[in-house]
């Protein structure tokens, strides 16, 4: 999994006046947990865009007094008017030690149900994965060309490397659904998908 470095600087006082004054200045109070002693520290708002706000999930790598933390970020609160980012958590990763973290569902393939005029519902957009922090996907890949109308594709059926789900096999991540226009004929899906490619 990709990783985005975070510059910041320890914060001395954690009290509200100090934080207010932080955030004043354009900075974001945050605080790393997981680890031997909780460390808190500030970075600019800016230095979060590339983590916060994308679909993609990364890890984040903290630099504090030259010292590298490898983290996730865990929660992330912004102010309820401005939409300015007030605080982050982040959680310290060790090698040995599993993770778990929530990755988006790439679907690759076409769907011959789509094809004849079913509905593709995408349940599950992101899927809970466990894992050592070196095993992480960027993305789950979920195959869709073989879902006829009516089918459905299940945690159980998606295919893993390193990692495990924390869901339930039974959970259903993308299915397809009949609609009115839908030609539920079999010979007609057959036709359809050849045609396609």
């Amino acid at each position: 999994m990709k990783s985005i470095t975070i510059k910041g600087s320890k914060r001395e006082s954690v009290g509200k006046v100090a934080t207010k004054a932080l955030r004043n200045a354009g900075m974001v109070p945050c605080v790393i947990y997981g680890g031997d002693k909780l460390v808190h520290f500030s970075s600019e708002e800016l230095a979060f865009a590339k983590l916060v706000y994308t679909p993609k999930v990364y890890t984040a790598t903290i630099i504090v007094d030259g010292e590298k933390i490898p983290t996730i970020l865990k929660d992330i609160q912004f102010h309820p008017v401005t939409d300015k980012i007030i605080h982050a958590d982040f959680y310290q990763l060790f090698d040995d030690k599993e993770i778990t973290m929530r990755i988006p569902v790439n679907l690759i393939g076409t769907s011959p149900g789509v094809l004849n005029g079913g509905s593709l519902r995408f349940t599950h957009r992101k899927l809970k994965v466990k894992a050592l922090p070196s095993n992480l996907p960027d993305f789950v890949n979920a195959d869709i060309s073989a879902l006829k109308i009516g089918n459905k594709l299940l945690v159980g059926s998606l295919k893993t490397e390193g990692y495990t789900f924390v869901q339930s096999d039974n959970t259903v991540v993308v299915q397809v659904r009949t609609s009115r226009n839908a030609i539920v004929d079999d010979e007609a899906e057959g036709d359809a998908s050849e045609a396609a490619v």
